[in-house]
């Protein structure tokens, strides 16, 4: 696996591959790489003959008082994660690579209403943060496939959507959340959490297989709150249900025989997010 840092190093390799005929999976990440992650670039090198890594923690999905600062960065622990899981590359940017402007002249994109509601209404702004890294990313891959899991599924959702427009050829591929033997999502926060602490975060899985077991979309949302509610130690940011496609809340008394049901929470300082597929009247 080679090392790129140079963004011009990267786009040289890229168009010697494209001569070549290779076809080209991209996993965009912010390091701390885990199991998850190891994962997505598995899936990847099933679908392309070529898989590159990002590691860039970037600033524009930080708002004030978040862990930007703190994110855990090691590229050589990430190096030896992806050592035997088909990355061809590990590419680090710097941020004059992939904000020549500085961050704070960077014209951001906008995710539209779906990117102010839930984590976008926690965290004002994330959103757009996100979605410009990812496009100057994908700008400077050129892949063939771009692979994210489904851990995060707004920003899953408001990429894929954005780039049907912007990167119509491009092909994003969703890998389910991948979890550990205790249920609970894989995450570089999870770095974060006490022993006691990551026992309490089980309550999240524990919410969502709750909530699959109901009945209706508005029960399925109240059994979700009262198993999280239940913990003490948890402070409720978020339970919603939304329809897959379009990404809007189901409302009161919805019909629908399936929904994304996302949750947020706090446990201690660090804040959690999860999220599963459910089905209703089977």
């Amino acid at each position: 696996m080679q090392s790129i840092t140079a963004v011009g190093d990267l786009r040289s390799l890229v168009e010697s591959w494209r001569l070549a005929d290779r076809t080209i999976a991209f996993v965009p990440t912010m390091g701390a790489l885990h199991a998850g992650h190891q994962e997505l670039v598995r899936v990847a090198k099933e679908r392309a003959d070529r898989v590159v890594v990002s590691v860039y923690v970037n600033p524009l999905q930080f708002g004030d008082g978040e862990d930007f600062d703190t994110y855990p960065r090691n590229v050589a622990e990430d190096a030896k994660a992806l050592a035997g899981v088909g990355a061809d590359v590990l590419w680090t940017p710097t941020e004059a690579d992939m904000y020549p402007e500085g961050p704070e002249g960077a014209e951001r994109i906008t995710p539209g209403p779906i990117g102010d509601l839930w984590e976008g209404a926690e965290r004002p702004g994330h959103f757009a943060g996100v979605l410009t890294v990812v496009k100057r990313l994908v700008d400077a891959v050129t892949p063939d496939y771009l692979v994210m899991g489904q851990k995060d599924a707004q920003q899953l959702w408001l990429v894929t959507t954005m780039l049907e427009t912007q990167a119509p050829s491009l092909d994003v591929v969703a890998v389910p959340t991948v979890r550990d033997d205790d249920g609970v999502a894989l995450s570089s926060r999870n770095a974060y959490l006490s022993a006691d602490q990551r026992q309490v975060a089980q309550t999240i899985p524990r919410a969502l297989d709750a909530a699959g077991t109901a009945g209706s979309p508005a029960s399925a949302v109240e059994t979700a709150k009262r198993v999280l509610q239940s913990e003490p130690l948890i402070s409720l940011d978020y339970v919603a249900l939304v329809d897959e496609d379009s990404f809007e809340e189901l409302p009161p008394g919805s019909l629908a025989r399936s929904g994304r049901m996302l949750i947020a929470v706090r446990v201690g300082s660090t804040r959690l997010i999860d999220n599963a597929r459910l089905t209703f009247g089977q």
